[in-house]
């Protein structure tokens, strides 16, 4: 995983999922309605843009860095994608980096025809994988992992290209949610958790997939259902559609922080509207922790829906006593430690009139480093505050993700080193406390934590991963004997 890039917000402190994938096919203009789609999921990646289409003859590519309306907000762009069938991307650069060979989707001209691949996760035995190819010869284009899913489906002796496909991912660990290209049609594919999010919808007589729901929002398409984890969705020309299970029956863990943070709150997901997950989540914060306060103030935006449910269930008035700036990019150039610091100053301002005088309740989603919230405590008393009291909508962090999610390495995570009353010390509150992890599956609707088979991926919080994690292992016993060769 790459983090340290110009697009990292001010300290890292907010975590970020890496990628947005979109399909369409049997469209008039699929990279139109591709490109619509892709907006409504410029949140999961804002780095760079791809679309990738196909006309039943050939195979169209258009990428660039930079957000979506950048690269296809024109008739000119989207001329230069023709045909029925279009697939696009947005992305972070986790594994790999950012440039514009690891832009997706990615194509390649295999022995059976054109292949494109636009993916959302993390293959966590990827570097594995790739030495074992790049022994026998392969030639990789990208530094992504995901150029790997294409080189085992080349690789594969099976006749057909679905049963080359799936020999591929039998190979793999981790989460993807993939959206496949071929002459034949489209594949839609999670993972066998199901730790990234894929739903399906329909438009006319066009079939889309997402990544969230609120894409089918934008396009005026309407849901239809998830795709389901280890499900396989294959579409093709004639509308003909069928579903294929290839690796039994496994227990679903979907990524729980989908409903913290990742999704947007207009998205439902598992089932469940996002917002009102996160309103949940401040009622059982509310529940839990209460404050002998006068104000509850969200960290804009995204503890916003928290802050309303743990205001509803206090009775204590909510209040916008953080007011955020919207037109600061997120590549602002920052020259100078002066102007560094100031960065959360430019994003968020105390609304003195309202706080100053007053007992608060700050709410956020969540707290990584803790960087931001050191500055945004010190402004809230800096405004008069006489009490700052701190809540976060999820529990400690204190594991990283190796599924697609932009986490700092573990020794960086706040919760990885301290103990709650240590951390409040740190961010200099006069309280802190995180909603429980069973309050959390409680507020997505169920009876609390299933500790001998959890139904999420809850790994950042508990440190119990779904799957195995061979690349990380491997590291770690290269550095033990790293470690062992300069003792000996």
């Amino acid at each position: 995983m790459t983090h340290n890039h110009p697009f990292f917000d001010a300290g890292g402190d907010k975590l970020r999922e890496e990628c947005g994938v979109f399909g369409a096919i049997n469209a008039d203009k699929a990279s139109a309605v591709t490109a619509l789609g892709l907006h409504a999921l410029q949140h999961r990646g804002q780095e760079a843009a791809g679309i990738t289409s196909y006309d039943g003859d050939r195979f169209y590519s258009v990428r660039g860095t930079g957000h979506v309306a950048e690269n296809f907000s024109t008739q000119k762009a989207l001329a230069e994608l023709p045909g029925h069938m279009a697939a696009g991307h947005v992305r972070y650069s986790t594994t790999g980096g950012s440039g514009l060979r690891n832009v997706q989707p990615l194509y390649a001209d295999l022995a059976s025809g054109g292949f494109a691949v636009a993916h959302n996760g993390n293959i966590s035995n990827a570097r594995t994988l790739r030495d074992d190819l790049v022994s026998r010869g392969a030639i990789f284009q990208s530094t992504s992992d995901t150029e790997v899913i294409i080189h085992l489906v080349a690789t594969s002796r099976y006749p057909t290209m679905i049963d080359r496909f799936v020999d591929a991912l039998r190979m793999l660990e981790g989460a993807y949610s993939l959206i496949v290209m071929t002459p034949e049609g489209m594949i839609a594919c999670r993972d066998p958790f199901g730790i990234r999010p894929l739903v399906m919808g329909k438009l006319n007589g066009t079939t889309v997939f997402a990544s969230e729901s609120v894409a089918f929002d934008v396009i005026g398409a309407e849901f239809v259902r998830e795709v389901e984890p280890g499900e396989l969705i294959r579409v093709s020309f004639d509308g003909a559609m069928e579903s294929l299970h290839p690796f039994g029956n496994i227990k679903p863990r979907p990524c729980i922080f989908e409903h913290v943070y990742f999704s947007r709150p207009d998205s439902v997901f598992v089932g469940q509207s996002v917002y009102s997950s996160r309103k949940s989540i401040g009622e059982q914060l509310a529940i839990e922790s209460p404050a002998e306060v006068d104000l509850v103030v969200p960290v804009p935006d995204s503890g916003v829906p928290a802050a309303i449910g743990y205001a509803q269930q206090a009775g204590v008035p909510f209040e916008l006593g953080i007011i955020r700036s919207h037109y600061v990019g997120r590549t602002f150039i920052q020259p100078t430690q002066g102007a560094r610091t100031s960065s959360v100053s430019l994003k968020h301002n105390a609304n003195r009139a309202l706080v100053e005088g007053k007992r608060i309740v700050l709410i956020d989603d969540s707290l990584v480093r803790g960087t931001t919230s050191i500055k945004i405590v010190q402004m809230m008393r800096d405004a008069g505050a006489t009490e700052v009291h701190f809540r976060v909508a999820s529990p400690p962090f204190a594991h990283s993700c190796f599924y697609g999610v932009d986490t700092p390495e573990r020794e960086k995570l706040l919760a990885a080193k301290m103990d709650t009353e240590p951390m409040r010390a740190h961010i200099g509150a006069d309280s802190l406390a995180f909603v429980s992890i069973d309050g959390l599956y409680r507020a997505v609707g169920l009876q609390g934590r299933d500790n001998s088979c959890p139904q999420y991926c809850d790994a950042c919080f508990t440190g119990e991963y779904p799957t195995p994690l061979t690349d990380r292992s491997k590291r770690e016993d290269k550095d033990a004997q790293l470690s062992f060769d300069r003792v000996t």
